[in-house]
């Protein structure tokens, strides 16, 4: 038995509904979509009282299971006018699980900035947050565990988020206490912000009731090992996600200079610095750390904590996206100038994808140079001053490009693009089109499939098997980073969640579960008025080729959707 927990803010009060076997399992993403659905939010202004703000933890939240205690937040995107959820790591699932918490909805809007704190008993108060305002995350955490311990977990709006700037997130506690894992994406901060919730603080505590406590306790030890002997969670561990910069960097499909070239290489030492082979080796020589879990007791252990010359911590993590879109799209060719950018991105708790991509089209409108780390420096000035540039600003890539007038704006549904150039790493580039959720590649991203000679029908088909992996697993609090183990053993995981919840759920329950996701959210964004062109690629990645391989996209939206609907209404696709 879990509890739900729904905040109405302006009254502060609580009303508490019990969760128990399928609905605990139902959770994440397929919860949110479900509930937003539910509740008709589609057609509300998603900066208004009335666009209310979820957080859902997986079955098996609160356990030492590898991969399993992400959080998911969603609502009405800001960003992108559609359906949002974003997950991320940290200590702040773990804290849930440990309160008996299946998750917990904020209705409405607070009169004055709160602290939500949750104690182990299960204790609700409402305590002012209007001493931590304008505090980067660092400053506000440390505050927030000098007056409530070092035992709690964290869910920070950061300084950019209190002026409802869209490249907020929501920062948690990773499991050294920084605040520097985020469900970033799609302004669901700036949801936050608006509803005046400066933080939640939750205790962290012991492992909740299971109901075949022992069975569980084996399931985790099974999949510790299934984890232990696969080579793809061994180079996670050794490299960390920046490894995929030394391969989309060999394709040529890796984002620089705004999206102009697809490999970036040192003129002067013909090295690429920015990726996970060199970062790895520099790192360990100045003493950082390369190997890292974000999450309690997770054995992929893909963080990092980056340092400098002298060993001193710069940044937790660094990590492929921000390597991508925030250093090699903004003309960066040294990992210290990137890490120290990203540290100024974790302290205001914005998305490293969505401002990256920012700056990358500032750039191209000539405001300053590729590469120029003052004006970047400067840029992150101003968001955190809140200054009416910086206000632009915070507006993400979308609105920036339409207020400078760039043609080169890489963006689907109003939310940037990820780090994959859908002219080279095609079926990325197709699930970035598909999703409801805007340009997001954790929603099926499949960036090593070789996509040479392959048809459109074949293309997609891959894609939306990833989808719906990814989407059962976003909706079971499961890293995808585990996917390679997680993917081939479903029916061993299905399993375990019956022994845990006491449910008799079907050997299908992934597949299921994740189409039935995708189903939801795809009804959502037609609820809000989203129809076939919103999944068009910008012009600019269809009319100008790609250095070095001089590719350009080859599909379109409404191609893309009829094959989508052959392979989804279970159609055999034509041959290629």
């Amino acid at each position: 038995m879990r509890k739900y927990l729904h905040f109405d803010l302006a009254s502060c009060t609580v009303r508490e509904e019990a969760f128990s076997g399928e609905q605990v399992a139902h959770a994440g993403r397929y919860l949110i979509a479900k509930m937003l659905n539910e509740m008709g939010v589609a057609g509300v202004d998603p900066l208004t009282p009335e666009n209310p703000l979820i957080f859902s933890a997986g079955p098996f939240a609160g356990s030492n299971w590898s991969n399993a205690n992400r959080t998911s937040v969603g609502c009405k995107s800001p960003l992108t006018g559609g359906i949002k959820e974003a997950n991320a790591g940290g200590s702040f699932g773990l804290a849930m699980g440990h309160a008996h918490l299946a998750g917990f909805t904020l209705h409405g809007a607070a009169a004055d900035w709160t602290v939500i704190r949750i104690t182990k008993d299960g204790n609700i108060t409402f305590d002012s947050g209007t001493e931590y305002l304008g505090l980067g995350t660092f400053e506000c955490a440390r505050r927030l565990h000098a007056k409530y311990g070092k035992k709690v977990s964290l869910a920070l709006c950061g300084p950019v988020a209190e002026y409802q700037g869209l490249l907020a997130g929501i920062s948690f506690s990773d499991t050294d206490s920084r605040p520097s894992r985020l469900a970033a994406r799609g302004g669901v901060g700036a949801v936050m912000g608006m509803k005046k919730v400066k933080a939640i603080v939750l205790d962290l505590d012991r492992l909740p009731t299971f109901h075949d406590r022992k069975k569980v306790l084996q399931g985790v030890k099974q999949y510790g090992a299934l984890l232990k002997a696969d080579e793809a969670i061994k180079m996670f561990q050794d490299y960390g996600t920046a490894a995929m910069a030394d391969y989309t960097n060999l394709v040529g499909g890796l984002p620089v200079n705004n999206f102009t070239a697809g490999r970036q290489v040192d003129p002067q030492t013909a090295v690429m610095k920015m990726g996970g082979d060199y970062i790895r080796q520099q790192n360990l020589a100045r003493g950082g750390n390369t190997t890292h879990a974000c999450m309690p007791g997770c054995l992929i252990e893909c963080s990092n904590v980056y340092v400098d010359a002298d060993g001193v911590e710069i940044v937790s993590p660094v990590e492929y996206e921000t390597l991508g879109l925030m250093g090699t799209n903004c003309g960066l060719s040294d990992p210290d100038d990137l890490a120290r950018l990203n540290w100024q991105a974790n302290d205001l708790g914005i998305d490293t994808i969505e401002t990256g991509a920012t700056m990358g089209v500032l750039l191209d409108a000539g405001l300053a140079p590729f590469g120029d780390m003052p004006f970047l420096n400067s840029v992150m000035d101003a968001l955190r001053a809140g200054t009416p540039q910086g206000r632009l600003w915070a507006g993400g890539t979308a609105r920036v490009g339409e207020h400078y007038h760039v043609h080169r704006t890489p963006v689907i549904k109003k939310q940037a693009i990820s780090a994959y150039d859908p002219r080279v790493i095609e079926v990325t580039g197709i699930s970035m089109m598909m999703t409801a959720q805007g340009a997001d590649h954790t929603t099926g991203n499949a960036p090593k499939f070789d996509c040479t000679g392959k048809s459109l029908d074949e293309l997609v088909k891959v894609s939306l098997d990833t989808q719906v992996m990814c989407a059962a697993q976003d909706s079971l609090g499961l890293c995808v980073f585990g996917r390679s183990v997680t993917n081939a053993h479903t029916d061993f995981i299905t399993t375990t969640i019956n022994d845990a919840l006491g449910t008799s759920l079907p050997m299908s329950f992934f597949q299921d579960l994740g189409r039935a996701t995708l189903r939801l959210e795809a009804q959502f964004n037609c609820a809000a008025g989203f129809t076939e062109a919103d999944d068009e690629l910008p012009e600019f990645f269809y009319t100008e080729a790609l250095q070095p391989t001089l590719k350009t996209a080859r599909f379109h939206a409404g191609e893309v959707n009829r094959a989508v609907r052959r392979w989804w209404d279970g159609e055999a696709p034509a041959a290629s």
